[in-house]
Order: structure tokens, then C-alpha cells, then sequence
């Protein structure tokens, strides 16, 4: 079967640099994000967006609101919910009543969740590990590095927003 286009396929030597930049960081983005989807789902029959919640509430020992989990995950809160519905169906969150405002919960790990996402975790950070043990400590060092400059030409100014 042969390899499907990515983005940086798209261009050709004579695009600019920068564009051709971009959509290098969007490929390598796409794919690695793609490998860790796939070796959730084979691996531990769960999907991002779920190990994304979990690790979430993980840093939050006494629990989240939904719209707080929304505003972390920077998606809907009807995603939120929906991912919480299964995860509790399952035994790994629980809702737990705040005693002073009767309509929220906090969203809290259960200890099988704990123990399930400590596993996956573990996983995860070795195939991340992995993905990247192909480049020399030198160009990962590099590369975090202009990541980290380009991140913060690219970040928004407080003067940006108005």
C-alpha cells in the first residue's frame, strides 16, 4: 500500500521556506499524534481524548468541574461529558456533588482509574520516548530549543488582544 500524502507533500522546492517549515511541524505533529491514537486503541482499547481527561484529573487530586476540564482540554463541554459518561460507566472517574452549589460535581479519578492511567502513562512515555530515539540527544536538544524561541514569538501580547 503505498504512503499516504502528508501535508508537507503538498509542496514543492520553490514555497517558501517558512510555509514549507510550517507544514513539516504539522506532519511530524500529525503523525507521532497519530502512532500514540493507534497504540492507545490497540494497546489499551481507549482513545486520546480519554487519556487526555484522565491525566487531566490525575493533576488534580480533589477533582475537576466539567467547564474547568473544558477550558484545560480547550474542547466542548459536551465532549467533556461524554468522555466522563464513559469513563464512569466504566469505574475509572466518579462525580462527586460540590456541597455548596447543588448543580456542579467535580469529576474525581477513581482508585482503578489511577491505576489504570498510571499504566497507560507509563506506556505513553515510552513510545514518546521511542518515536524521538531516532535523533541525537544533540538535534532533540536543538529542536526543543527553537520550538521554545518560536513559541514565544508566536505567543499572543497582552497589547494583541485588545
Amino acid at each position: 500500500m503505498p504512503d499516504t500524502p502528508d501535508l508537507e507533500s503538498r509542496t514543492v522546492p520553490e514555497d517558501h521556506r517558512d510555509l514549507r517549515l510550517w507544514l513539516r511541524m504539522l506532519t511530524c505533529c500529525n503523525l507521532i499524534e497519530s502512532e500514540i491514537r493507534s497504540r492507545l486503541r490497540t494497546e489499551y482499547e481507549t482513545t486520546l481524548p480519554r487519556f487526555d481527561l484522565m491525566a487531566q484529573l490525575l493533576r488534580a487530586p480533589g477533582g475537576m468541574k466539567m467547564s474547568e476540564l473544558s477550558r484545560h482540554m480547550m474542547v466542548t463541554n459536551g465532549n467533556i461529558t461524554g468522555i466522563t459518561d464513559q469513563l464512569e460507566k466504566e469505574g475509572l472517574v466518579e462525580r462527586v456533588k460540590v456541597a455548596t452549589d447543588r448543580r456542579s460535581s467535580l469529576i474525581k479519578l477513581t482508585g482503578k482509574g489511577k491505576r489504570s492511567f498510571k499504566k497507560m502513562a507509563q506506556a505513553h512515555e515510552q513510545w514518546v520516548q521511542s518515536l524521538f530515539s531516532g535523533l541525537s540527544e544533540k538535534s532533540r536538544n536543538a529542536l526543543f530549543d527553537a520550538l521554545g524561541e518560536l513559541k514565544l514569538l508566536t505567543r499572543p501580547q497582552p497589547s494583541d488582544r485588545n
